[in-house]
């Protein structure tokens, strides 16, 4: 059966190149479109898409409009949000992935009308096929998950035991690594961090330049850690939490005093991202062996699975999200099939697991 797409966008090109670039992935139908998202409602029950292509500034009303109607009426559809590559669009579109959006891309602007199409085609098609999948898993995994305790980690079953460690040497760090879904998935995680965490935080999120600074502010006004995006050479500090600059990416290097120091560079792209997981994980792995907590979060890809195994040769904790409760279950399943990881845990858990670690091989005091 099709996947059925409904495009809305107000501009007449633009809806022209969507729908022609899902008319060339397989198994995917344009069952309609629309130029605003009134128009878009009023064609949604008869058209009854499994997934929409929504552009947020439009007339009449808006992406965001269209989604908080979407969530007041209980519509089931997927969303794919098309952006402008703008700070704007930076801001619109952590709010579209707040009201559900699956993902986003932005939109091609510098090129011919054949390139945008083919660069439409290229973005679009590892979404659609994500959001297949996610479709198919939520239909296998409706059983009820039963309740975990907040500080407790859970076990992957059979993972074998190990053997008590030494105590770390040197303060402790958490390593977040995530992708599709990581928006929402860190709005949850970061408000249940304690602002005494007692280690700095430094997340890799895929995403392009200008979309990091709207991320930032938006976990800043929920979080009681501080939250930034990462700059060149700072100096990192406990409790607080540096989100790599979208384009870019960061690594950690030790400097004269053993602190651990913030770079963030222009060099080639890891697993077609920049910036990486695999990136960050590798200079922590090398300059602060056995001193990370690290969490893998949902995501396509194996981005991290690599760096994970570097930082285990030093001894590093590491946490992968549940299928669960991942939007797209890629970078977490990598991670676990390499055999990388300590613990798997739901979203709602994995704060507490990082907590739990912490206090744990470090004996950090409790949160207050």
């Amino acid at each position: 059966m099709s996947l059925r797409v409904l495009v809305v966008d107000d501009s007449v090109l633009f809806r022209r190149a969507v729908s022609m670039a899902l008319e060339g992935v397989s198994g995917v139908e344009v069952v309609g479109t629309a130029a605003n998202g009134r128009v878009a409602l009023s064609r949604m029950e008869a058209l009854r898409p499994d997934l929409v292509t929504l552009d947020i500034e439009m007339p009449e009303m808006n992406g965001i409009q269209m989604l908080e109607a979407m969530r007041s009426r209980g519509v089931a559809a997927g969303v794919i949000v098309l952006s402008a590559h703008t700070a704007r669009g930076g801001e619109l579109t952590m709010r579209a992935l707040e009201l559900g959006a699956f993902d986003f891309l932005t939109k091609p602007d510098n090129g011919t009308a054949g390139e945008n199409i083919a660069a439409l085609r290229h973005q679009l098609q590892p979404m659609i096929r994500a959001f297949e999948r996610r479709r198919e898993t939520r239909g296998i995994l409706v059983a009820p998950r039963p309740a975990v305790p907040p500080l407790l980690p859970v076990r992957m079953e059979g993972a074998p035991s190990r053997p008590a460690r030494k105590r770390p040497s040197g303060a402790p760090m958490v390593l977040i690594g995530v992708s599709t879904g990581g928006p929402a998935a860190l709005s949850k995680l970061l408000p249940a961090l304690p602002a005494d965490l007692g280690a700095p935080v430094f997340i890799v999120q895929h995403m392009p330049a200008l979309f990091t600074q709207a991320l930032a502010a938006s976990l800043a006004a929920k979080s009681a850690l501080g939250v930034k995006e990462a700059a060149d050479g700072e100096t990192a500090r406990a409790n607080c939490v540096y989100i790599a600059p979208g384009g870019r990416h960061m690594k950690l290097l030790r400097g004269a005093r053993g602190e651990a120091v913030v770079r963030i560079t222009d060099d080639p792209p890891e697993n077609n991202c920049r910036p990486a997981v695999d990136y960050l994980f590798r200079s922590a792995a090398l300059e602060f062996p056995g001193r990370a907590v690290a969490a893998i979060l949902t995501g396509m890809g194996d981005d991290g699975t690599a760096g994970l195994r570097m930082l285990k040769r030093g001894g590093c904790h590491a946490i992968a999200q549940d299928e669960a409760s991942c939007v797209v279950f890629g970078m977490p399943r990598e991670a676990i099939l390499a055999g990388v990881v300590d613990t798997v845990a739901p979203l709602e858990s994995i704060a507490g697991a990082i907590v739990h670690a912490l206090r744990e091989r470090w004996a950090l005091p409790e949160a207050g």
